[in-house]
């Protein structure tokens, strides 16, 4: 048995050339993605490593079968009584080896069809996934999930990733009413957008739900910020206060004591910096919140969100709000989301304006947003 790589762009083009060289009798023993060495390498998409095993041709026994078969009778008595009374046997187990083995490689080529076929419709799916900017490890979970449900099927779908995707990452939507009476802490990196979307809470609670709400910001470090806020309050016609030192926290929440609920803007904070996470961490804590929120913008890179996730855990986040749905064209980054959290998304946020940019969305709308297959902006 012999061994060959074929290094190719996908696995029908794969497929194709192992055919036309090698016939269909063949064993796939593997594929992996692999990428170009060198600097050119570096820069180009990866390719696709396919290892197979063939067979040489089997005259090679039928010769040597033909050989024993003319073996010279006439070269005394003795031999060709041998020849004559052993032939049949040894000619028996030679035929029975050679089918054995045709039977072995057949059984081999007939399981490996099925599993590359599986395995190029399994590619297809990977394609689909990674067009839509899902990172490698949540594809191979969703993959994994995938195996003995794919039969055969030209396109991609889309239902079943859905409730793969909604069964495996365990996506929740909180309750339309998640937000309770009392403060509310709203935490996250510089640039997400938090302060915009307390703005969205506060005029959805106050107009919708005609709840009295108040506004607290810690955020005195952004150039902007303060006077941002300041904006939305007035116009709304809301309490709002600044506070510069943790020591001031209690007085302005105190100020507050008639307002329904109180939303707490925080300064944006490196997930990096432990210290001055530990030091947002105590102004958190001295406004004693019934609700921590983690604000992340979905345009962040995936391999930003662990570390932020972690970072974060400081603050005791329970739930989660995706923004700037509207800055970008795939939405992969909210399953790497869901899946390092663990916890809940609450709201997504479609635009600027205030309140009406700021959404609640199901399980289900998640997933085909996640699949390009809706648009919530």
């Amino acid at each position: 048995m012999l061994i060959k790589k074929y290094i190719v762009n996908s696995i029908p083009e794969g497929m194709n050339r192992i055919k036309g060289e090698l016939g269909n009798d063949v064993i796939i023993v593997s594929q992996r993605k692999v990428r170009r060495s060198g600097l050119i390498g570096y820069f180009s998409s990866k390719q696709i490593e396919i290892t197979v095993a063939y067979e040489k041709d089997l005259s090679s026994v039928n010769n040597a079968y033909d050989k024993y078969n003319n073996y010279d009778k006439h070269d005394n008595r003795d031999k060709v009584e041998l020849h004559s009374n052993h032939e049949p046997v040894l000619n028996n187990q030679i035929m029975k080896d050679v089918n054995e083995m045709k039977a072995m490689i057949s059984s081999f080529v007939s399981n490996n069809k099925t599993a590359s076929k599986e395995e190029e419709d399994l590619s297809n799916y990977r394609d689909f996934l990674s067009q839509r900017d899902i990172p490698e490890d949540i594809i191979d979970v969703i993959v994994e999930k995938l195996n003995g449900k794919v039969n055969n099927e030209e396109e991609v779908n889309v239902s079943l990733l859905k409730d793969i995707i909604m069964d495996t990452f365990d996506v929740k939507i909180c309750d339309e009413k998640d937000i309770k009476d009392g403060v509310t802490a709203f935490v996250g990196p510089t640039g997400v957008g938090k302060t915009t979307t307390i703005a969205k809470l506060a005029g959805k609670y106050s107009l919708e739900y005609k709840k009295k709400v108040g506004l607290i910001t810690v955020d005195t470090y952004r150039i902007g910020a303060v006077e941002q806020l300041k904006t939305y309050a007035e116009i709304m016609g809301i309490p709002f206060e600044v506070v510069f030192d943790i020591k001031e926290m209690e007085r302005a929440i105190e100020k507050m004591k008639d307002c329904h609920m109180i939303f707490l803007d925080t300064t944006g904070r490196s997930s990096k910096n432990l210290m001055q996470l530990q030091e947002l961490k105590a102004f958190v804590k001295k406004a004693e919140p019934n609700k921590v929120f983690l604000v992340l913008s979905a345009t962040t890179k995936n391999k930003d969100i662990n570390s932020i996730i972690e970072g974060y855990k400081i603050m005791d986040y329970e739930s989660l709000i995706i923004t700037k749905l509207d800055e970008t064209t795939t939405y992969g980054s909210i399953l790497t989301m869901v899946k390092k959290s663990k916890v809940p998304v609450s709201y997504v946020t479609v635009g600027q304006g205030v309140p009406q940019d700021i959404k609640k969305i199901g399980e289900k709308e998640l997933a085909e947003i996640v699949l390009g297959e809706t648009s919530i902006c």
